[in-house]
Parts: structure tokens; sequence; C-alpha cells
């Protein structure tokens, strides 16, 4: 990728806004977690932000949608705000699919297709997000699951009910489609064709004035553009963090406690034996008497075993219970009548007849109260501080719960309380990129952005670590005031100044281009600097190739341009213009029945379902009849814009 196209595609969400993410209306359950929008309900004539086939679409459901899509893309992009959202084009995506969504469900009834109460309630019986504890369909669950989303079960059931007709009416249509043979050799062609041109950037910044704008024109392009300035939303917290080695608990046991568990425990402590044993397995009583006979004689076990096709193998000491389960009672009873480095009298198992030696043999002592207290100790010490613990942290949630405020319980319990500095979603400190949070807020951060203000949680981040936290304060994203952002409002203003004579200067030099002027002369006659010029010679292939996330839109122009002609285009966020200059288009010859034929049969099957199934709708559209109500969504793209 050329270099200078690096710098003007770094926004923060992308351009397009990874819509392909944007699968809300038809409900997706996955992990127990439940997405998706609403429809239905009752709709008064001033409530809708379209009709389709007489059915009007409630203004709720579009800021339904918009929130769901926000909340979904900040898995990906945690400081994502609804702004950004708006302006990136997402809720007009939302938009279209509410419409469509609404266009099936409509069409369906209307032709006879419906999705039976029954046939709904068997689909709701099966997403795991309703299930309880138990593993069946609990109804509390899916009351709560559905109240998180804002939906009630009437909007849920719709949903559900125009999912199935969906799948009636465009299953057949989009079903494993096969591109003609010669259609798809048209394509594979392309992915074989070079193109050979030139690129070059006009920046806005070569023509920005140097002087700032007055404050009447600051302040009016500011209000214009304030979406461009938008913070995203940032939470203060306060907190305290907390191990089991900082609590004050009793834990220290009783001679009586020691006592009990010496008696309770008593088979750990008396005298013991284990053995190791190396053995291989033969088949009668027979071969395993005469093989053993030999090692007694002064033959090696391992090399007996070998000769005679076998494998010896050593097993780590074992008492004699152990031993029984893992080869037979019998062959154990032997083995522990053996002396050390003597050959086991053969005995049968499971598996054939054992021929074995006895490695070595360990035998403790018995342990008498005195000599074993050091160990209870140490275990019932564990065991009493980690229920201590357990009890004391059910205090303080308890606490909390009943309402106890966050100071009052640290004082308690003797806990410091920390405040942070204001924290985005991802967890960085806003405007302070030198300030790392606690490691322990991490697991909590999530949570912390879902919380209302000064309502604590406690929260167990590590085996051995608490933190109780609340939300001490919340800003929300909006613009902030001019005077926070003066100096990048200037800045803002003077490349939008620039981007203006930018399109200009584009406009003069594609002209000069396409009147036979080379491109490096029309650049020159500018008289400007910061101007950047690349030579294009690039195959189809290796834009497709997967290297680059994402295909810098002057290359995607170049490829869908006629050989021979010049085109300008807009770069993004007032930074500058494109001139595109396409000299040559060369297609290298594809053979018949080639594989790169087949692969592009293969690869455009999900393109040609996407296709058929938007030429169903469309259709659909027609036949129903839409009306959008411009005034409701502009009201909607408002507020959502925090314009209003």
């Amino acid at each position: 990728m050329i270099s200078f196209f690096r710098r003007f595609f770094q926004s923060k969400i992308g351009l397009p806004i990874v819509l392909a993410f944007l699968a809300l209306i038809a409900l997706a359950f996955a992990a127990s977690d439940i997405s998706g929008s609403s429809f239905g309900g009752a709709v008064s004539n001033s409530d809708k932000i379209a009709v389709v086939g007489g059915e009007g679409i409630p203004v709720s459901d579009l800021t339904l949608g918009a929130n769901t899509a926000v909340d979904q893309l900040r898995r990906q992009n945690p400081t994502l705000t609804m702004p950004e959202f708006v302006a990136e084009g997402g809720l007009d995506e939302v938009m279209r699919q509410l419409i469509d969504r609404y266009t099936i469900g409509a069409y369906g009834e209307k032709y006879g297709l419906r999705g039976g109460e029954n046939l709904v309630n068997s689909e709701i019986l099966k997403i795991q997000a309703f299930k309880g504890l138990t593993g069946e369909f609990d109804e509390q669950t899916y009351l709560a699951a559905l109240a998180r989303q804002g939906l009630t079960p009437a909007m849920f059931r719709r949903d559900l009910s125009d999912g199935m007709i969906e799948q009636q009416l465009l299953g057949p249509a989009v079903a494993a489609p096969r591109l003609p043979e010669k259609i798809a050799a048209q394509y594979a062609a392309l992915v074989l064709e070079k193109r050979k041109g030139e690129i070059a950037l006009i920046p806005s910044a070569s023509y920005a004035p140097a002087a700032g704008p007055s404050e009447a024109q600051l302040t009016a392009w500011y209000k214009d553009n304030r979406t461009k300035f938008i913070r995203p939303e940032r939470r203060t917290l306060r907190f305290a963090v907390f191990g089991t080695d900082t609590l004050k608990v009793n834990a220290t046991p009783t001679a009586a406690e020691i006592a009990e568990r010496y008696k309770r425990d008593a088979a750990r402590f008396q005298a013991s034996e284990t053995r190791a044993i190396t053995s291989f397995v033969v088949p009668t009583q027979d071969a395993a008497r005469s093989l053993a006979a030999r090692i007694r004689g002064g033959a090696a076990l391992e090399s007996v075993a070998r000769e005679a096709g076998f494998t010896a193998s050593t097993a780590e000491p074992r008492d004699r219970e152990a031993m029984a389960g893992a080869t037979s009672f019998a062959f154990a009873e032997s083995a522990f009548k053996a002396a050390e480095g003597a050959i086991v009298e053969p005995a049968q198992g499971t598996l054939g007849w054992y021929v074995a030696r006895v490695d070595k043999v360990v035998r403790t002592p018995a342990r008498t109260l005195a000599q074993a207290t050091p160990e209870i100790t140490e275990q019932l010490t564990t065991e009493k501080r980690a229920a201590a613990i357990g009890d004391l942290t059910a205090e303080i949630e308890a606490e909390i719960d009943g309402g106890t405020a966050l100071a009052e319980v640290a004082k308690t319990y003797g806990l410091t309380i920390e405040t942070t500095p204001a924290l985005l979603a991802n967890g960085q400190a806003f405007g302070r990129p030198d300030v790392q949070i606690v490691p322990q807020l991490a697991a909590v951060l999530q949570t912390a952005f879902q919380m209302e203000e000064s309502e604590p949680q406690l929260a167990q981040v590590q085996a051995d670590q608490f933190v109780i936290f609340e939300v001490a304060r919340v800003e929300e994203a909006s613009a902030p005031p001019l005077a926070e952002v003066r100096d990048l409002a200037i800045a803002g203003w003077k490349r939008a100044q620039g981007a203006i004579l930018a399109k200009q200067a584009a406009e003069r030099i594609t002209a000069k281009v396409r009147a036979g002027t080379p491109l490096a002369a029309a650049l020159a006659a500018e008289n400007k600097s910061g101007f950047e010029r690349e030579s294009i010679n690039l195959e189809r292939r290796e834009l497709l190739s997967g290297r680059q996330p994402r295909v810098a839109p002057p290359l995607v122009l170049m490829f869908s341009m006629a050989e021979g002609t010049v085109k300008p285009l807009e770069g993004p966020r007032d930074l500058g213009w494109y001139v595109v200059s396409l000299e040559d288009i060369t297609i290298l010859p594809i053979a018949e029945n080639s594989d790169v034929v087949q692969q592009t049969r293969q690869q455009l099957g999900a393109a040609l379902s996407d296709e058929y199934r938007g030429q169903t709708i469309t259709a659909m559209r027609k036949d129903l009849g839409v009306t959008r109500n411009e005034g409701a969504i502009a009201a909607v793209r408002k507020q959502l814009a925090g314009e209003q």
C-alpha cells in the first residue's frame, strides 16, 4: 500500500463503519447474550418512521435498533459514540434493515405465510440465553433478558415470527446459488487484470489559509461541525482493592480443632508402606512362571521381557490399595509379600499374568498428634481463613446491597479508597496517556460502564483479591465547549477552507491531465509544496490478497475506471483530494477449466446470495408500497447525534 494512503484512513471507526456487523434486526443469540431490536406494538400516525404495506414502523424501533448496533460495535471499539455512528452511516443501515424486516413479514402475511404461536414457542425454548441453572427454559430468565434489551415479549415474538417468514420466503431464493461458468470466467479474468497509472495527493494543508478565522466564523463553523469533536463517555470510579492477606480475620486453629482433625484423618497419620515395581504382562500362567524363573536365575527383567516380545514398565511407588486398583488384588497381595529387589510370585490381572520386580519399598512410620500438628495447623489455617474471608466478603456485599455507602464500608473494614481520573470504556485515562489504571479495575471496567452512579459493587478479580467500586461521576459523550478545543477547531476550520481550494486545484489538475499534460507537470504548475505522487502498477489479485485489512479508496477507484481516464476523489475528514490517472489495463489470458474459475464461482456464491436477496426484497417493497417519514427520521437522527 502506498505510504500516503495510510495517514488518510485512520478514522476512529473506519469508512464505512463495519456495517457487516449490523445483523441487528434478526435477533441473534450467542454465548448466552441477546442482541436485537423490537418490532410491532401500537403505533399512532404521528409516531412512525415509515409505513410498509399499511403498517407503521414505530420511532422507538429505530432508536432501539441504533442503540443495539452501537452496543455491538463497542465490543470491537469501546469508545465509539452514537454521534460517530450516525455520522458514519450506521443509522441509515439500521433504517434499511428495519424496513426490510417489516417488508418481509408483511409480504409473507399477505400471501398466507405465518410463524404460528406454537412454532414461536418452540424456538424460544431452544434459545440458550433463556435457560436457567437446570438447563431448562426459565421464564424469569427469559423476561429479564428481554427487559435488559428494552423488549416486551410481544415485540420479541413478533420478531421471531418475521424471522421464520423470512426463512420461508428467502430460503429458496438464496440457497446455494451457482454462478454460471461463463460469467465466473469473466470475473476470474479480472483477478489477473493489471492496471498501471498514477495517484497524486493534493493536501488541504497546502491551501489552508495562514490567518485564522474571525470569532464569528469559528463559532459558526464549530456549530456545524460539533460532531467531529465528540468526546466519548468518561467515567470516574472510586474503588478499594483488598486481598485475603489484608483482611483481618482470626484463622488460628485451637488445640481442640487440631485434635479433632487428627482423629478424623487418623488413617492419614498411621504407618504406611508404598512400593515401586517394574512389570510386564503375559497371556498365560505357565509363561509367567517360566519367565519369572529365568529372571530369578540372574537374567535382567527388562531383557527377558524384550526377548519375549513384551515391554516392561516402571510405576511410581503406590500403597496396597492403589496398586490393587491399577492391577488386581491378587497381584498387590503378592507384591507386598516380596522383599525389596525380589521377583514377585506371578499373579493374574484383568489383562493377563504379571511378571514383576519390587524396585523400592518406602515405609513411613506412624505420626503422633504432636508430630502431625504443624501439618494440620497449616491446613486448618488455610481452611479457616478461606471460610472467614468468604463470610467477611458476604458481610460486605450484604452491606452494599443494603445501601451502605462505599466510604462507610471502607471505614468499617479498614480499606483505602482511591479515585481514578476520568476513564474511557477501553480503560485509558482521558487526555492522560501516561496514566495506567490498577490491573484489578480492568476486570470490572465493562460492568462499571453499565452501572448507575453511587451504587457500589463487590467483585472478586483474582483468587485472592477483591475490589469494591462505584461510579463517582459520568460525563456523557458530547462535544466540549469551543473554548476547550479552540486550537483544534481553528486547525479544522483552516483545513476545511484548504479543502475547498484543494478541490478546485484537483479539478484544474484533472482537466490538464485529460488534455494531455503529464500529471507531474500539472502538479508542478500549482507551485505548491506538500503534493505527493506515486506510480501504480498492480494486479487486482494483489489487492484481494488479504494482506491489507481495507483497500484504500483511490486504489478502489483506479480499479473501477476506464482505461485512459482521470478522476478526482475526495479524501476523508477534509484532509485533501486525490487525482487518479489510469494509463493502461492489461488482462492476462485464463485457461479453460482453470482452478481460478472454479474458485471464483465458489467465492462469488455468497455475493450472489446477497444479490438475490436484495432483488427479492426490492420486489416485495414494490408490491407492498413503502413510504418513509423523512421528518421523523431526521428528528431521530438529530436526537441521536446530540443536535437537539
